[in-house]
Order: C-alpha cells, then structure tokens, then sequence
C-alpha cells in the first residue's frame, strides 16, 4: 500500500469546491489524464490523495468549483474520461477545504506476527475513546511482521500511549507511539546494548564457559538480580571468577558470538540513511571492539578485561559502564556526532538499560523484561532487531535497497 498527499493553501470555508473520486485498476497516466481533464476548466487544485492497494487505485482530487455555467460539463466529461479508461468516477459538491484536524499529532506502528482484523479494530477503537481521529494508515512491511503506521490527530501523545500499550499486551501485538513531526525521521544517531539485544549472548558466560566457572557466575549474576549486589559490584565478583585464564579465549569468545537476526540489515539500514550507530555494554571492550570493526559501527564502549603476560589478572580497567554509565555514554556520543539527544534512539533490554531509554529522544525496549517494557517510550517482542526500523517510519522497501549495497 502506498499514499501521497499535498495540500494548497487554506481557502475559505464557503467557496464551493469539488472532490473528484477515481477508482478502479491502477496502471499508468491515469493521474496525469485526470488533471488534464480538469485543467479545461480553469480549476484549482486543494488536496490530493492517491492510494494503491494490491493493483486498485483510488485516487482523490478536492478541486474549486470551475467558472459558471460548466460544473455539469466538467462532471460529464470526468465520467466520460474515466469510463474510456475503464475506470469509475465519483464527484460530491461542497465547501472549503478538509476538515482540521485536531491539535495533537502522533503516529502509531502496529507490529503482529500476524496482524490479526481483531487486533486492528481494538486498536483503532481505543484510538478513537481516547478522542483521536486517524488521519491516514499505511503499511510500513509485511516481512517479517505486518507493519502498519496510523497517522492520529486530536490527542497528545502521552496518553494516547498510555492507553494503546495496555491494549496491546492482551492482543499480542506490539504498538509503538511517537510524536509525528520532522525530527522523528530527523533522528540520526542510534546507541543500543550489546547482550541480548545487539548479540544474543551474553558474553560473561560465554567466557565463564572457558573458565568452567558458570555456575559461580549464575549464582552472582542472581544475587544482583535479588538487589542483593549492584551491577558494579557483581561485575567485580564475575570477573574475579576468570582470573587466569589464557588470553586466547578472547579469540575463541568472539568467534562464538551470535548475531541477533536482523542485526546486520538493522545497521546496513541505517547507515544508508545517514545514521550513526554505535554500542553500549556492560559486557567487554575485547569483544565490542571486534563488533565495531565487523559492523562498521561509529561508536562502542564497554568495560576493559585486564590482561597481563597473557592472562586475564579477574579484574577491569578504566571507566565502568554501568546503567548510569550507558546514558553517559549516549549523550557523549550525541555530542560527538553533532546530534541533539531529542534526535536519539536508545535500544536495550535489561534494567541498566532504562537511564539510556529514558534519556533519548526514543528509547526502544527489545525483547525485554516487563519493566523494561512498561518504562521505555516503545517495546518490540518480536526476535527480529531490524523491526526497530519500521518504528523509524522506515518501509520494507527501503530496508531491501539497502540490502543491495556493501555499506557494512
């Protein structure tokens, strides 16, 4: 489904103008004909919207009413034109322009896997309790979900958010909110987090897997879970653990990581529409040093192993990265990159993600834990990480394009 709109300056609401319907199966110079059509009669053009949708068009022209004495001339000759085009033609009689649409202005993405009618009409519904009308609907993708943006107006977005992200838990679907605007596809630098979102790893158990320390390193990793430790200090209690292992597991360690699927048409997606993307972790610089060269990424920072005469000393160096350390990070890159923080997407999944989802300009929960959820501006529960795009306004199409290029 495709949709373009233009609009002429606002002309008084009592001058009579026409709204000239065409549909009927798409093929080319059928835009072309109808405005020739018209241009015989000296109209003006208001407002235009053509959508197409599996080969039909309907294509809407709101035009002034021509000179007297030739609206019936002008109406014979539309339905003549369209007829020999093998078209049909609709005109109504009225005033002005368009309706107003309301203040407030936000655009709704809809994610299912499948988008189910149930889905869309309780969707549309609550839109519409909340007192926001939908201005326009377009399909954004339908691999590897069905993608659908609404264009709402009336309503502020915050609350609008509020009540659509409820809904959307019950419905097994993924709603994401946003202010419409120019900024929203103005954002050009994208920070996420590297374990289970950017990687489906998590690398300190992969190097606790060389050092046969796992478990030891579960059992931290719970206790900071409980409250019990800080991420600091679980970080120290688990890097302790690995205290004299060879350096060589390094290698073996970044050889294992995985890829989050989607990851690579994610950042190859981005990059071609001007983005600058970088990591955040928690995890280490060993590791995320090797995804910024593979990725073709513009930033990463992580915590540092320590490594002396060949082996892992079980302690860190330089700046720790914790949650408070990530919203530093991404306000370091943002002005590294020239980008204002209101310009930012942050993507993550834990808890010491949330400083950086709230401090961007998007923050963007990825398959991630309830909390998280609720307290992030968007949440995607699909396994796909590129479907982040789609909450970029960024279309199938357009991520296929960049597919064709060898960007990273």
């Amino acid at each position: 489904m495709s949709a373009s709109q233009t609009s002429s300056s606002d002309i008084p609401a009592d001058v009579p103008t026409l709204l000239v319907k065409i549909f009927g199966k798409d093929r080319p110079g059928i835009t072309a004909g109808l405005f020739d059509t018209l241009a015989a009669y000296s109209v003006d053009v208001v407002d235009i919207e053509q959508v197409v949708t599996r080969g039909r068009m309907v294509l809407c022209a709101l035009v002034t009413e021509p000179p007297p004495g030739l609206e019936g001339d002008l109406r014979a000759t539309v339905h003549s034109w369209a007829e020999s085009m093998k078209m049909q033609a609709e005109i109504i009689s009225g005033l002005g322009d368009n309706r107003p649409r309301g203040l407030g202005r936000s655009l709704v993405t809809v994610l299912g896997h499948p988008l189910t009618a149930e889905a869309t009409a309780a969707i549309a519904a609550r839109i519409t309790k909340t007192g926001g009308n939908i201005d326009r609907i377009f399909r954004l993708a339908k691999y590897p979900v069905t993608a659908v943006e609404f264009a709402v107006s009336g309503v502020e977005t915050e609350p609008l958010r509020t009540a659509l992200v409820t809904d959307a838990a019950r419905l097994g679907i993924d709603v994401a909110v946003v202010a419409a605007g120019l900024y929203r596809r103005a954002q050009r630098l994208v920070v996420m987090d590297v374990d289970s979102t950017l990687i489906q790893d998590e690398v300190i158990e992969l190097f606790a897997a060389h050092a046969g320390c796992e478990d030891k390193v579960a059992e931290v990793t719970a206790a900071a879970m409980r409250g019990e430790l800080d991420f600091e200090q679980s970080l120290h209690a688990r890097v302790a653990l690995l205290e004299g292992l060879d350096a060589s597991v390094v290698d073996k360690v970044r050889s294992e990581v995985r890829l989050t699927p989607g990851a690579r048409t994610l950042i190859r997606t981005l990059k071609r529409l001007g983005y600058q993307v970088g990591v955040v972790s928690g995890g280490f610089t060993q590791v995320t040093d090797d995804l910024k060269e593979r990725l073709g990424l513009d930033f990463a920072q992580a915590n540092t192993l320590e490594i002396v005469d060949g082996r892992l000393t079980g302690r860190v160096t330089g700046e720790i990265v914790d949650r408070a350390g990530k919203a530093r990070l991404l306000r370091r890159f943002a002005a590294e990159a020239g980008v204002p923080l209101s310009q930012t997407v942050a993507i993550g999944d834990g808890a010491n993600d949330l400083d950086m989802l709230n401090a961007a300009g998007l923050g963007v929960a990825f398959n991630a834990k309830p909390v998280v959820r609720e307290a992030a501006h968007a949440a995607v529960n699909f396994p796909f990480l590129d479907t982040v795009l789609y909450l970029l306004g960024v279309t199938r199409e357009e991520v296929e394009a960049a597919d064709t290029l060898d960007i990273v």
